[in-house]
């Protein structure tokens, strides 16, 4: 069953201290953690429909709750660090996953008698797939340990085989491997190496360390007079020698990466936050990430930013953002706790600084444009040439038709990402006005269409007329308190476009692509009142 407010309050007894939720679906699994410095006000709010974080998709959310667990904290950043970590153990289906965690991998030693180092995948559950063993890492995309999985077998002599075959493989006789599979390698021999193989990947020792135990053999195998075995060390220090390097560089650039700019930008209308992160090393851009999570509960930039920096290697001492965050110190303070050091996060539209602001411009620039891949192009330049904080991928035009005084009709058609939309579409009888009055019918239809709690509001209003129409219109929209909706109309002596609160027109060149649908969607409003008109007429 879904809970009701009444219902958790009587049976939970939530209190009013700092801590995490868990939400839980009818079958018990955890579908969504969020934390809070009030856990009573916090859960009382996802009941209430005048709470401003209810989008549609929390409105989703709120359906499928079943049951609600709750853990107390002594604080705030307790609280967010738990919600991190539970985040990452349970991996519930409405909390952020981070698109981009392909680039975050691990390392497996299997739980063998001749053991394995095997790349370990999670499932979507977040439990680890295949053989058992033990998990190192996680490591980024791109440093040496990931890169040189095959060369650690190579060092190391691991088997690669899945099963111990009955003869030696190839890898034997290219000097990959011991051969385990023919007893050429006793276990005992065999696991030295798996030992100081997990020392490496456990930190308790270094490559560079093992290269000079590797060095010490080769000499005393020469001493020995064991050339073919000095031979093998050597050319296994001459493979050893290209990862040292390219762990040396990593080590170089990591300690270098001094801050990093993230930048989110919302699509309310498809429930989506996409952010993008840039790092800069010495005033050079190193590594760019781009990520999209679900606007569902308490997810936000700063949900976002603990979860994205508890999975990186390095997090930076500065990281500038593109909005204020409300938890700003606790977040900080967080950070600190994870990385060892301080983290100062900083809203870069309030420093001084030209080329900070510029850099942000530029990771917005690019969100922006992964956003207006989802639209037709035409929204995309509708958008642009009116300057709207939103996509208008929804667009309601209005038309009159009263050929004479005796029928008088109105119609409203609907274009959805630029193509009409007929299931949506309504016509009218005028029944309030009398007479050729093209206002009053306007806001007569405006105000019919949307007085019922029917279909969803639009991204955009046309109305087909000018300044007179625009301001019945208007007038009509405030009347129902949607004042907040864009508004306009589209004049077809000259194309001219009206905006609310505005007296000079637009007129966009014919090419525009916004232009040609708003012509479409007035002509198809035009067509459609006629045809009822027409249609009207013949009955009498």
């Amino acid at each position: 069953m879904t809970f009701t407010t009444t219902t958790i309050l009587r049976e939970k007894r939530i209190p009013e201290e700092p801590g995490i939720y868990l939400m839980k679906d009818s079958e018990g699994v955890i579908i969504y953690i969020g934390k809070a410095k009030n856990l009573r006000k916090r859960i009382i709010s996802y009941f209430s429909r005048h709470d401003p974080k209810l989008g549609w998709k929390t409105s989703r959310l709120v359906d499928r709750i079943a049951d609600i667990d709750f853990v107390v904290t002594d604080n705030e950043i307790e609280a967010f660090l738990l919600e991190s970590n539970l985040i990452k153990r349970y991996r519930p289906v409405f909390n952020i996953e981070l698109k981009d965690q392909q680039r975050y991998t691990y390392l497996k030693i299997t739980d063998e008698a001749f053991p394995r180092l095997l790349v370990a995948r999670r499932n979507r559950a977040g439990e680890f797939t295949g053989p058992k063993g033990r998990i190192y890492g996680p490591f980024v995309r791109g440093s040496s340990k990931y890169l040189t999985v095959g060369l650690l077998r190579k060092l190391f002599k691991i088997r690669v085989c899945n099963r111990l075959p009955k003869t030696p493989c190839l890898q034997y006789f290219i000097k990959n491997c011991d051969a385990p599979c023919i007893a050429n390698v006793m276990r005992e021999q065999y696991m030295i190496n798996i030992v100081a193989l997990q020392d490496i990947l456990e930190g308790k020792s270094s490559i560079d360390r093992f290269a000079e135990e590797m060095d010490a053999e080769m000499k005393r195998a020469s001493e020995l007079g064991d050339y073919e075995r000095a031979k093998e060390i050597r050319d296994t220090l001459y493979r050893l020698n290209n990862l040292r390097i390219k762990q040396k560089m990593e080590k170089a650039v990591n300690r270098n990466h001094d801050e990093e700019y993230v930048s989110i930008l919302k699509d309310t209308k498809k429930g989506l936050a996409h952010v993008m992160a840039l790092r800069r090393t010495r005033g050079v851009i190193s590594d760019r990430k781009k990520f999209e999570f679900d606007l569902v509960g308490d997810n936000s930039l700063s949900s976002f930013l603990l979860q994205y920096y508890s999975s990186v290697p390095v997090i930076p001492r500065f990281v500038y953002v593109n909005e204020d965050l409300e938890d700003k110190q606790v977040l900080e303070m967080s950070l600190e706790k994870i990385s060892g050091h301080k983290v100062n996060i900083f809203n870069v539209e309030k420093t001084l600084t030209k080329d900070k602001r510029q850099l942000m411009d530029l990771i917005m620039r690019n969100l922006s444009i992964y956003i207006e891949r989802g639209y037709d192009p035409a929204v995309v330049e509708l958008k642009n040439a009116l300057k709207l904080t939103s996509m208008p991928e929804v667009i309601d035009c209005f038309d009159v038709s009263n050929l004479g005084i005796s029928i008088a009709v109105g119609s409203c058609v609907r274009f959805i990402n630029g193509k009409p939309s007929k299931n949506y579409y309504r016509r009218f009888n005028i029944t309030t006005v009398v007479g050729q009055n093209d206002f009053a019918m306007i806001g007569e239809l405006v105000r019919r269409r949307y007085s019922s709690a029917g279909d969803k509001i639009p991204d955009l209003i046309l109305i087909d007329g000018g300044h007179g129409q625009l301001g019945a219109a208007i007038m009509s929209l405030r009347s129902l308190g949607l004042s907040d909706v864009p508004c306009i109309s589209l004049a077809k002596e000259n194309e001219e476009i009206y905006l609310m609160g505005s007296k000079d027109p637009i007129v966009l060149p014919k090419s525009n692509a916004g232009l040609k649908m708003l012509q479409h969607a007035r002509d198809e409003a035009h067509r459609f009142s006629l045809a009822y008109n027409i249609k009207l007429r013949k009955l009498r």
